[in-house]
Order: structure tokens, then C-alpha cells, then sequence
């Protein structure tokens, strides 16, 4: 494998089984299981058009590309990180499926116009500043506070970009929920499925995953609760064959 793509502190990790590699940097940005489930979770149309915003490393839109044949697109507001995610395409020959911009998401719709993706996923920054210090370096800290978007920003960027009837996929935090669903029903985006991920099953929620359909109809459905791990500490069969087993269908 070519290493010579590789600034420093980057590493290039295999994509669980799914014989993808993406290029990856504690320093600045590797992904976790909150990205991989959405990935897993999303309601996506076969083909059309797909969205990722926040992308990051492009992790999601390389997920993706082995549950559809739509195009994928990400954006990214860091340089450094669409860079990344660039080279990661790159990397596995997915030139002709994916496309990174580099950009804010808050004007996307000035160059792509209102209601062009069928479906859309995002893995949005969870914090909310408080004017507390936030220990992390720049690229850190914007990807996990709400410094360049906040959550209303990243919905109503949702509502602009995606077509009636289209999907919007989000994982965030649970104690976020109110939120996430009030600005929702404020734009537009009708909650439609709901699922609460459980580190171990008597364990409280650390991470939720909603949809939305546009100017969908008032009706949510609550699916069955998804724990990480078992009593002996292992991946519970769910989540093994999330990493390693099917490559297809939904959480």
C-alpha cells in the first residue's frame, strides 16, 4: 500500500471487513462506532443522489458505497480533513462514486440549489459551546463542539438540501433528543424512526440514531434498543455482524 500519500501523523486503516482503507490521524481526526453504525442505520435510496455532511476522513461515504449504487458526496468545513477524506477516496478507487468539497454546509444550497438529495446522513459536532476551555486542538475541537455549526445550522441546512420525501440521518447524543427533534418539526424534517445504542443493557443510552423524511407525516417508530457489549465484555451479535458480517440492510 502507498504510504507516500501520508502526511505526518497519519496512518491508513482497514475499514472493517468491507476491503476499504481510510486514511486516519489521532492528531486531527479517526473515526468511531457513532459513524459506523449511522452508516448502518441510514435509510439511503439505491441510487440518486447521497450527502454526507460533516464527513471528516469520508468514512460515511465509503461505508456507504457498499450499501448503494447512488452517488455520494461529503462535505468538509477543514481543509486538513477533506483533505483526508480526498485521499482515502483515492485510495480505494472511488473517484467515479464519491466527491469531497471543501466547505461550509451553511451555504451549500447556494451552489447546489434547494432539494437535490434524495437522502442525507450526518455525524454533527455534539457539544454546545459554554464558554468552558476546551482542551483539544483546532481540528479536535471542531469536529466535536459546535463551533462552525451549531445544531440548528446543521438541520436547517438539512431541510434546505434534501428533496420532499427524501431521508436525513443523524447519530448524536441522547440527552440532545428534545432538541434534535423540536428543530426537526420546526424544519420541516418529520422523525420517523428512532433507535437508543446502550454500551451494556443496563446501561443508559450514549448514543441515538433518528430519521427524518421531509414533510413526511407525524409518525415515529421506537426500534428495538442496540447494546455494544455483552455480560463477558464482547461485541454483542448485532453490533459483529454491524462490523463484520452483512454488508447490507439497515440497523
Amino acid at each position: 500500500m502507498d504510504n507516500s500519500i501520508l502526511e505526518p501523523s497519519e496512518r491508513i486503516d482497514d475499514l472493517l471487513t468491507h476491503q476499504l482503507h481510510i486514511i486516519q490521524s489521532d492528531e486531527v481526526f479517526s473515526f468511531s462506532m457513532d459513524a459506523v453504525l449511522l452508516a448502518r442505520f441510514a435509510g439511503i435510496p439505491p441510487r440518486g443522489k447521497i450527502l454526507d455532511l460533516c464527513t471528516g476522513n469520508g468514512v460515511i461515504p465509503l461505508l456507504l458505497t457498499t450499501r448503494t449504487n447512488a452517488d455520494i458526496e461529503g462535505i468538509e468545513i477543514q481543509p486538513r480533513l477533506a483533505g483526508m477524506a480526498r485521499r482515502s477516496v483515492g485510495l480505494n478507487g472511488m473517484e467515479d462514486r464519491i466527491t469531497i468539497r471543501e466547505g461550509d454546509l451553511r451555504d451549500l444550497h447556494k451552489e447546489t440549489g434547494h432539494g437535490v438529495y434524495d437522502a442525507i446522513t450526518v455525524n454533527p459536532p455534539y457539544m454546545p459551546l459554554n464558554g468552558s476551555d476546551i482542551k483539544l486542538n483546532p481540528h479536535q475541537a471542531i469536529a466535536r463542539h459546535e463551533i462552525s455549526c451549531t445544531l440548528e445550522e446543521v438541520v436547517q441546512a438539512c431541510f434546505r438540501l434534501v428533496k420532499p420525501g427524501g431521508k436525513v440521518s443523524m447519530v448524536h447524543k441522547p440527552q440532545r433528543l428534545s432538541d434534535i427533534m423540536a428543530l426537526m418539526r420546526q424544519y420541516r424534517l418529520e422523525p420517523k424512526r428512532l433507535r437508543f445504542v446502550h454500551p451494556r443493557a443496563h446501561l443508559e443510552a450514549n448514543m441515538v440514531l433518528i430519521e427524518a423524511m421531509r414533510d413526511g407525516k407525524p409518525e415515529v417508530r421506537l426500534l428495538p434498543p442496540l447494546i455494544v457489549y455483552d455480560e463477558q465484555n464482547q461485541y454483542c451479535p448485532e453490533i459483529m455482524d454491524i462490523y463484520y458480517g452483512s454488508k447490507e440492510g439497515e440497523v
